[in-house]
């Protein structure tokens, strides 16, 4: 009789730590099976000039990032700010791929709140987008000199992910 009543106490014990784990997961840190392998190269319209391309190997040589956004996205206006930030103070090179957006929006946004980046491709089909292996914006990830990605962050880009997991690293890959 006792054994009867200790195996759904068990199975419900079971379940409850379970529960517990998953819930102090981040939801957002998933794993990228891209990190340490290079860069698929993109070739973008320029969001201010549709004559003009935005093109991946005009990077080689420097250590840079990519930022995937859009107008229509709250966090990515959170990060706004610290982008502008970096692009002035940090001087680090910055790549804005303008996704899934209007671009008369987009180009507004730029115009009204500051131009962080150094060149804004768009990618209508979603292309450069799915090669990075995005899951939404806003995403932020950190080329070396030879275009090889070694770092990715989902969600907003804020001074304490920049101080903590990307300056470190821009450091190191700058010197080598």
């Amino acid at each position: 009789m006792k054994a009867r009543f200790l195996i759904p106490l068990g199975v419900f014990l079971g379940l409850v730590v379970l529960l517990g784990v998953g819930l102090t997961l981040d939801p957002r840190d998933v794993p990228s099976v891209l990190i340490d392998k290079k860069a698929s190269e993109f070739s973008l319209p320029d969001l201010f000039d549709s004559g003009k391309r935005v093109d991946s190997a005009t990077m080689k040589g420097q250590v840079w990032l990519v930022n995937v956004w859009g107008t229509w996205c709250p966090e990515c206006w959170r990060e706004h700010d610290f982008l502008l930030y970096l692009a002035k103070q940090e001087k680090i090179p910055i790549i804005g791929i303008d996704w899934r957006d209007e671009d008369a929006e987009a180009i507004k946004f730029l115009r009204e709140k500051g131009n962080p980046f150094l060149a804004v491709g768009i990618d209508p089909e979603s292309k450069a987008v799915m090669d990075l292996g995005v899951y939404g914006a806003p995403e932020t990830f950190l080329l070396d000199k030879q275009g090889v990605i070694r770092k990715k962050h989902k969600g907003a880009m804020t001074p304490q992910v920049w101080r903590e997991e990307f300056k470190p690293l821009i450091e190191k890959l700058e010197k080598s």
